[in-house]
C-alpha cells in the first residue's frame, strides 16, 4: 500500500533512509526538508503497517525563476527490493506531482532505470544541474509546454548543500 506521509511516519522513514543509503544524508536531507515545510510530495510503502519505502520531491528552481520538483531520494528497505516498490513510489510521486500542478520534473539517478518512467536527458530541454552529472541528470515534462523555455541552471533547496546530498 501506498500513502502520503502522515504524522508519526517520521521514524520509519528515517529507519528507512539510513538502511538505503551509505550514510546518514538523505535521512538528514528529508528531516530537514520536512523542517521547512518543503517536502511538496512525501510517500511511503507499506507492508503490514510497517514503512518499507519512502519517495520524496522538493521544489527546484532555474536561474530565470521558474519553479520544478526535484524528485530525490527514494528508498526501499534492503528486504523488499526486487519486487517493483521503488518504480511505484517513484510512478506515484509522478501521479502527485502531476496533480499537485507541476509542470516538470528533474531527478539525478541511473538513466537506464529512470527513462522507463519518462525521464531523458535534461540537457535535450537546455536545463542542467549545479550538481552536474551529464546524462544521469534527467527531466520529465509533467504537463504540455511545461518545460522552463529558456531551459537554464537548476537549483535544488539550500538543505541540498547543508547535508551534503
Amino acid at each position: 500500500m501506498f500513502r502520503p506521509e502522515q504524522g508519526g511516519d517520521e521514524p520509519g522513514i528515517d529507519a528507512a533512509l539510513r538502511a538505503c543509503f551509505p550514510s546518514a544524508a538523505e535521512a538528514r536531507l528529508v528531516q530537514a526538508l520536512r523542517l521547512s515545510q518543503a517536502l511538496s510530495v512525501s510517500l511511503v510503502a507499506l507492508w503490514s503497517e510497517r514503512i518499507i519505502g519512502h519517495v520524496a520531491c522538493s521544489p527546484v528552481s532555474t536561474d530565470a525563476g521558474e519553479w520544478g520538483l526535484g524528485l530525490a531520494p527514494v528508498a526501499v528497505l534492503p528486504d523488499h527490493r526486487r519486487q517493483g516498490i521503488g518504480g511505484q513510489l517513484v510512478e506515484q510521486a509522478i501521479l502527485a506531482s502531476q496533480r499537485a500542478g507541476c509542470t516538470w520534473m528533474v531527478v539525478l539517478g541511473d538513466p537506464t532505470y529512470y527513462q522507463r518512467f519518462g525521464f531523458h536527458p535534461a540537457s535535450r530541454v537546455l536545463l542542467q544541474s549545479a550538481y552536474g552529472g551529464g546524462d544521469y541528470f534527467q527531466a520529465q515534462e509533467l504537463q504540455p509546454h511545461g518545460f522552463p523555455r529558456l531551459g537554464g541552471m537548476v537549483r535544488y533547496r539550500q538543505e541540498f548543500a547543508a547535508c551534503g546530498c
